[in-house]
């Protein structure tokens, strides 16, 4: 069991979310960063589909009731047991009245922690992933109590650190694929969108992330369509908004491109002000 003290920024319960239930107007969900959610299971050999925290920005403070390991990827917040710093992406060993705090966000915007055999909450719809409507809460708060199973050993047996680029962190090209309103637009209307650097806005949360500038304006009416995580938007005033996990099933605007599966994990830890550029790319 795990007791919340303190929830930090925005901490929630994720997994890979509510697949199968997009006909019926349910997001997917999911945790943000799929590749460092999936490491930090990898890391304690638990399937990828185990249910892990994501930490936004500024982290919580939580107890361990229960001997267990964890382990930390994603946005470096200066993971510490009781006081002492611990590494991100290396199995920590953790007892009872054990107490993980963190410090300052150095990198990125998300972290992932697993605990051994994954965090044991409700199942909703196939997925504990929390999201409004859906779930009781959007987000842990003060006073929550989180299921793991306890070890009655440790049975992680690495106990390297498992290197993890700076490269992810600093890229700054989403590769993206033509989406179904691509051909809606000009030769040089698309090398606009290639060669403009985006500048991510104050508007982004796990829904969508806006982009600041204004690139090609348009008078498009469409009927409204299925959009998945990753799709490209082009607003009427020429801004772009990139759909993340939490965002709608259908939109009414068209889908330009859409992001490859890595690019949204890399989009999700950029934060405000961060530059972004398109790559348009082949599908093979």
């Amino acid at each position: 069991m795990l007791k919340v003290l303190n929830p930090g920024f925005y901490t929630s319960i994720q997994d890979l979310g509510r697949l199968g239930y997009r006909n019926v107007g349910v997001p997917i969900g999911g945790c943000m960063d799929s590749i460092s959610a999936n490491l930090a299971n990898s890391i304690l050999n638990n399937p990828k589909s185990d249910t892990v925290l994501e930490i936004t920005l500024a982290g919580p403070e939580l107890q361990f009731l229960a001997k267990t390991t964890i382990a930390i990827t994603g946005a470096d917040i200066k993971p510490r047991i009781n006081g002492a710093s611990i590494s991100n992406n290396k199995p920590v060993e953790v007892v009872v009245g054990d107490i993980l705090t963190f410090g300052k966000l150095t990198n990125g915007m998300r972290s992932y922690m697993a605990v051994e055999k994954g965090f044991q909450s409700e199942i909703i719809l196939n997925s504990r992933s929390q999201f409004k409507a859906i779930t009781e809460n959007v987000k842990l708060k003060k006073g929550d109590f989180i299921s793991f199973y306890e070890s009655t050993s440790y049975s992680i047996k690495n106990v390297g650190v498992v290197k993890r680029s700076r490269q992810f962190y600093e890229n700054y090209e989403l590769e993206v694929t033509r989406g179904p309103e691509f051909d809606l637009f000009s030769k040089e209307e698309i090398e606009t969108f290639m060669t403009q650097m985006f500048t991510v806005s104050k508007n982004n949360n796990r829904m969508g992330y806006q982009m600041e500038e204004r690139v090609v304006p348009h008078t498009i009416s469409m009927l409204t369509s299925p959009v998945l995580p990753g799709t490209v938007q082009l607003l009427p005033s020429g801004k772009i908004v990139v759909l993340m996990k939490d965002a709608q099933t259908t939109g009414g605007y068209p889908r330009v491109f859409q992001l490859t599966n890595f690019s949204i994990s890399v989009l999700a830890q950029k934060i405000i002000k961060d530059k972004v550029r398109l790559k348009l790319i082949q599908v093979t």
